[in-house]
C-alpha cells in the first residue's frame, strides 16, 4: 500500500508523502527514521491510529521524490 499526503519542505514549497514503511511499533519506526535520516532522507512518522500507543503500528513516510531511495535503504538494512 502506497499512501501520499501533501507536506511543505525546507524551501516552504508542497510536496508529498508517501508511506514506504510499515513499522510494527515505535520503536522500529524511530530506529528506521534514523537510518533513513542517516542516508540524507527527510522522514515523518505517524501512528496508525488516532491515539498513539507505543505498541501500535505506525506509518514511516518520505517524501515522494526520494522512495525509491529510501526503498533501498530498507531492503539494505533488512527491515
Amino acid at each position: 500500500m502506497v499512501k501520499s499526503s501533501p507536506g511543505t519542505n525546507k524551501e516552504g514549497t508542497c510536496n508529498m508523502w508517501t508511506v514506504v514503511y510499515m513499522a510494527q511499533n515505535k520503536d522500529v519506526a524511530e530506529r528506521l527514521k534514523s537510518v533513513l535520516e542517516e542516508g540524507g532522507i527527510l522522514v515523518r512518522i505517524n501512528p496508525v491510529n488516532q491515539k498513539e500507543k507505543t505498541d501500535d503500528y505506525f506509518e514511516v513516510s518520505v517524501p515522494e521524490t526520494e522512495v525509491e531511495e529510501a526503498h533501498g535503504i530498507i531492503i539494505e538494512k533488512g527491515f
